[in-house]
């Protein structure tokens, strides 16, 4: 197995703190959403989660169009990552939601499945998190 690289990123003070990376390109506040009691005004790891899940997953429909040799167009992914309160414990679960353009409804919801198999985020929160996958219409 070869590391092809590593992200690292440094938090203090946790959900009402600050995260840097070591590369510096990483470089903000984190807090508490106001739905959550905090005072917003700053990203959470839910956004960050949400922007790295939705990224890589576009990424891999494409990997995956090239793999079936199938022509798409543009992809977008919108990922939301809700925490979820029951009982005490705190889990969390995510919807993508996920249009590519230029190829039906049927195609695309063959490459999404594909997919799920590909991102190395989806493959890492399988069974993890609860996930809903959705074609958007074009």
């Amino acid at each position: 197995m070869e590391k092809l690289y590593e992200a690292e990123v440094t938090t203090l003070a946790g959900r009402n703190g600050h995260a840097k990376s070591s590369d510096g390109l990483l470089d903000l506040d984190v807090r508490f959403p106001k739905e959550m009691g905090g005072a917003g005004g700053a990203t959470n790891p839910e956004q960050l989660f949400a922007a790295a899940w939705s990224a890589c997953f576009g990424t891999s429909v494409t990997v995956a169009a090239g793999i079936e040799k199938i022509k798409i167009g543009e992809v977008s992914v919108t990922a939301k990552i809700a925490v979820i309160h029951d009982n005490g414990n705190f889990d969390l679960g995510a919807h993508l939601l996920v249009k590519i353009n230029d190829v039906d409804y049927d195609t695309a919801q063959k490459l999404v499945e594909a997919t799920k198999s590909i991102c190395s985020y989806s493959k890492a929160t399988k069974a993890n998190i609860n996930a809903i996958y959705e074609v958007v219409p074009n």
